[in-house]
């Protein structure tokens, strides 16, 4: 693509071009916004950041053989600079809308679903996923645990990537043949415009409870960065017709606006226009009714949650809007058998029971140990409920001491441990986690170290009992300092399962 057609996209009076060049100049080799990355012909984009300000590393993305400049302020462009310079009001819009641009709108070749919400986002893309995949609709994914299409996958480092990664991978999915994907879509995407040029087709709100308040400071801040990809974004998306998903279930649902454009349909336990209710429920398989506007249905799924379900439930309502109607998709989900650290089995010979699942907040907790509860209740077994957790370094601190309470109040023995520290002293996070523990709850252990804790949560459950281990679900990795180290919670809880068959 030439400079002059990738600029020419922009409105005039917004921005000032100068000087675009003739039809005779090379082709951009790529558009970058670490100055670092800039190779000889690309487009650096200069991003005022939270810890940083690509303005004051123009001069490095000139070195670098940039043939044009985007900014919001010309002062710190090298007076030698002879490229071409856009100067725009705001550099994250004029990033997003530039990688849509070079990479030929990707989304609009795409049936494209958007999933927000503190909880469930990648529940409800694997499961959306494996719907249309079932039914030969080839569906792309691109959110926290990976992105993929078919037999593709690439890392993933954050839960919606920059706009540059997030429009190369949907140019990525559609060259593969790809004819849908599902999004997830965090606040902070949203506040930040890293998905403000896909053009949506469906979008799913899954719930809003406490979390990412280091970064959006109020629960009113964050709650309106969701709410723009209900009303923004469907108002600004060029698909019709529109169609937004909404959980009843959730305080933040029941007020959530939704463009007049798009079509809304809700779900939920309470009234709502897809109604389920859960018949029978044990540690492998879940049997539910499902009420629509049209019809009744009796579902049997093979997994397990009270939160599963809701996000089950979520994925069938989205799916009808890409044309796979309620009776395919219980077909589909009679094969589906888990996401990745969602409530995830650790398969081993062992007759004890683990389970590994991502809950972070106290919400995702209280939804799962809830969960598991029902399981043992329906059950009639004396058994324990054990849990393994700890909160990430660097991160809300308010809802450390909220989990505790959840966690002690919730089982019958809990294990406080590291999650991902990063920079933070463990020990600091644990005594912040620990305020939360009510003096008289001494069925506790403070063991820093997670492998430590995990074995010693394994040792100490019965055939019968339950152990959960929080927080970091399908992860790696463990984050200490600023350095990943390998570490996975299912492969750890295997290690110990093995002794104990």
């Amino acid at each position: 693509m030439k400079l002059q057609q990738l600029f020419s996209y922009f409105d005039a009076k917004s921005i000032s071009v100068e000087e675009l060049a003739d039809s005779n100049e090379p082709e951009v080799s790529g558009i970058f916004f670490n100055a670092r990355q800039v190779i000889s012909g690309s487009v650096f984009v200069a991003i005022k950041g939270f810890k940083s300000d690509g303005h004051e590393f123009l001069t490095q993305a000139v070195e670098n053989g940039a043939a044009a400049l985007v900014v919001e302020n010309k002062s710190n462009i090298p007076a030698s600079f002879t490229g071409k310079v856009l100067e725009v009001v705001d550099s994250r819009v004029a990033l997003d809308q530039l990688a849509a641009i070079f990479y030929g709108f990707p989304s609009e070749q795409l049936f494209c679903f958007g999933v927000t919400g503190t909880n469930g986002k990648t529940s409800i893309t694997y499961f959306l996923e494996h719907i249309l995949n079932f039914h030969h609709k080839s569906c792309g994914v691109m959110g926290t645990v990976n992105h993929r299409v078919g037999n593709e996958v690439w890392t993933s480092d954050m839960t919606t990537p920059d706009p540059l990664t997030l429009q190369h991978r949907l140019r990525q999915f559609v060259d593969a043949g790809a004819i849908a994907v599902a999004m997830e879509v965090s606040s902070h995407a949203l506040d930040q415009k890293r998905a403000a040029s896909v053009h949506f087709n469906t979008v799913i709100f899954t719930n809003l409870t406490l979390d990412h308040l280091d970064y959006h400071q109020s629960m009113d801040n964050y709650f309106g960065a969701k709410q723009r990809l209900f009303t923004e974004m469907l108002w600004e998306t060029n698909k019709k017709p529109t169609f937004a998903v909404v959980n009843m279930d959730d305080s933040y649902g029941r007020k959530l606006k939704v463009a007049d454009t798009a079509v809304t349909w809700t779900f939920g336990q309470r009234e709502s226009d897809f109604q389920y209710k859960i018949l029978k429920m044990n540690f492998s398989e879940t049997e539910f009714e499902l009420k629509t506007p049209m019809e009744q249905y009796t579902v049997k799924v093979p997994f397990s949650g009270n939160h599963m379900i809701s996000n089950c439930v979520a994925s069938m309502v989205a799916a009808i809007s890409a044309g796979v109607s309620l009776d395919q998709s219980i077909h589909a989900l009679t094969s589906f058998y888990g996401v990745p650290g969602r409530l995830q089995k650790v398969m081993t010979a062992s007759l004890k029971t683990v389970f590994v699942d991502y809950a972070h907040t106290p919400d995702a907790l209280e939804n799962v140990l809830k969960s598991l509860h029902e399981v043992r209740s329906q059950s009639r077994k004396k058994s324990k409920v054990i849990t393994v957790f700890g909160c990430g370094g660097d991160r809300d601190k308010i809802k450390r001491p909220l989990m505790a309470k959840i966690a002690t109040e919730l089982s019958d023995f809990v294990f406080v441990t590291s999650d991902n520290p990063r920079t933070e002293d463990p020990m600091t996070i644990i005594a912040d986690i620990q305020r939360g523990i009510e003096d008289d709850f001494k069925k506790f252990l403070i063991e820093p170290d997670r492998e430590k804790a995990i074995a010693a949560a394994i040792r100490l459950a019965t055939i019968d009992d339950v152990v959960l281990i929080a927080g970091k679900g399908h992860e790696d990795y463990q984050i200490i300092g600023t350095e990943k180290i390998h570490f996975s919670d299912v492969e750890v809880a295997q290690k110990y399962l093995k002794d104990q068959v």
